[in-house]
């Protein structure tokens, strides 16, 4: 434990309020501002290693542009004496798994309200580049609420393993980082970290948050990727129907192995929650531009957040999830087709081929008779040109009569 005292001439440290493998928190005295802050310093035997320094470095770089409500501020970072350290926004309340740890679950409109405003911040992060990669209870500040009664404030903090997409890679590809119960499948296969990534992440937070426990649970990285592949998680309902089956759904879908049926956004996540949470269900696709069926009327709290949110998106969940299908009536039948006009052209068609038939083979019989009869008159020195003629025309007028006769 690092002894009170001061960092860079400005700083005064005092109690320690948390450590992590990486780092230790202090609450501390900003000399200068004359503020409260915390102060997140390197832990001394990661101190002399390049890389870990680099990437300290880097939370400082990518948190410090983030600034949002639901977001840890940082002030400053700087080195004393090989210290390397982060001044942040001092938070006085507790942490999420500190709440789960005194309390166990929580009443589902307070769980709906912490994912939201956790949503608000992620969105606001991951527009920016910044991926947290790190969402768990921890890392999940609340003041007020459950904690001091009042108004509820969520923050995030430790972005400590974040990672600004556009920037280099300091962790090797393929290599897992943060806390295993909360990671992804995908990464869990080492693939490369995504907004959807930090929303399954808060998934299994509002899980733990509404029913006390892990969606999945495993002694090792192995097992858990097995049981994300092959298992379902059950309801939130299932451990406390005071959970509507419409918000257990939402959190349900932010668990979803397939990042293409996850939510796509935090921002599309905190709509969730909030529909789920009046009741209104998430799980049925929607027509485009159909607003989904209200059950339950009233404002509650997480209403209030995340008014940009974005619209919900067509979903369509395994069979085990889907409650309440909805029979969509058949469409209309196409109206009839006339029944006079086609048979009326098809046997025109018909009698047209026949009289053309009829004409062929009238000039051919006419031929034929011409030539014996000129062969023959010929043979007795008589003219037919004037037979042959009168008769051949007269077959011709004939069949034009009969035309004529069957088209009026």
């Amino acid at each position: 434990m690092m002894e009170a005292g001061t960092l860079s001439g400005r700083y005064r440290t005092g109690e320690r309020l948390g450590s992590g493998g990486m780092s230790n928190v202090y609450k501390a005295t900003d000399l200068i501002l004359e503020r409260t802050v915390a102060v997140k310093v390197l832990a001394e035997h990661l101190s002399d290693d390049e890389r870990f320094v680099a990437r300290f470095r880097r939370e400082a770089l990518a948190v410090a542009k983030l600034i949002h409500p639901n977001i840890v501020q940082v002030y400053d970072t700087g080195v004393d004496e090989g210290r390397h350290y982060i001044v942040m926004e001092y938070v006085d309340g507790r942490s999420g798994a500190q709440i789960l740890q005194r309390q166990g679950s929580l009443e589902p409109e307070t769980a709906a309200e912490i994912g939201i405003q956790a949503c608000a911040g992620l969105d606001y992060a991951h527009r920016r580049g910044i991926i947290h990669r790190d969402v768990k209870p921890g890392n999940l500040m609340i003041v007020g609420g459950p904690v001091g009664g009042g108004e509820m404030t969520v923050k995030l903090t430790d972005f400590g393993i974040a990672r600004a997409i556009e920037q280099t890679r300091i962790t090797q590809v393929g290599s897992v980082v943060g806390t295993a119960a909360y990671l992804a499948p995908e990464q869990v296969r080492g693939e490369e970290a995504t907004p959807a990534t930090d929303v399954y992440a808060l998934g299994v937070v509002l899980y733990q948050f509404l029913t006390g426990r892990l969606p999945y649970e495993g002694s090792s990285l192995a097992e858990l990727a097995v049981r994300q592949q092959n298992e379902t998680p059950l309801s939130p309902t299932t451990y406390d129907d005071a959970v509507p089956e419409t918000l257990g759904a939402a959190v349900l879908r932010a668990l979803e192995g397939d990042p293409a049926r996850r939510y796509a956004s935090a921002g599309e996540l905190a709509n969730g929650l909030r529909l789920g949470l009046e009741g209104e269900d998430v799980t049925l696709p929607l027509a485009e531009g159909t607003a989904p069926t209200r059950v339950l009327g009233g404002e509650t709290a997480a209403t209030r957040h995340l008014e940009g949110a974005t619209g919900q998106t067509a979903y369509r969940p395994p069979p085990s999830q889907t409650r309440r299908p909805v029979r969509r009536p058949a469409p209309p039948p196409p109206p009839p087709a006339p029944v006079s006009a086609q048979p009326r052209r098809s046997g025109f068609s018909r009698f047209v081929r026949f009289v053309f038939a009829l004409i062929a083979l009238v000039l051919i019989a006419a031929i034929v008779a011409t030539a014996v009869i000129v062969t023959t008159d010929k043979a007795a020195g008589v003219k037919v040109s004037k037979v042959a003629g009168d008769t051949v025309e007269k077959v011709v007028e004939e069949v034009k009569g009969l035309v004529n006769k069957n088209t009026e």
